[in-house]
């Protein structure tokens, strides 16, 4: 089995990071803030194993720049990547 090295981009990163503070300091829900959390990095892991197989975006401007999307297990956002060999590129994720 292949396993992908999964590189989360700066960006990425600070949109996970602007929904968690959200849920956390604004709606005051420290435990749905770390659920949400706990899901992305699960999420992550998952694109380890799962990457080249999920299918690529229907949307023609996403497709034609090799764009996936994985939706998290548990909560109603997802991660827009790319797969270059065997690196996974991790570049926004949305709600």
């Amino acid at each position: 089995m292949v396993l992908f090295n999964v590189i989360f981009s700066p960006n990425a990163r600070e949109q996970l990071r602007e929904y968690v503070d959200y849920i956390f300091y604004t709606l005051m829900n420290d435990v749905a803030a770390e659920s949400v959390y706990l899901d992305a990095g699960e999420t992550l892991e998952e694109l380890q194993h799962l990457a080249a197989s999920i299918k690529l975006c229907e949307n023609p401007k996403l497709r034609k720049h090799g764009y996936r999307v994985i939706h998290f297990r548990r909560h109603d956002y997802v991660m827009l990547y790319r797969v270059e060999k065997r690196n996974v590129y991790v570049d926004a994720i949305y709600h």
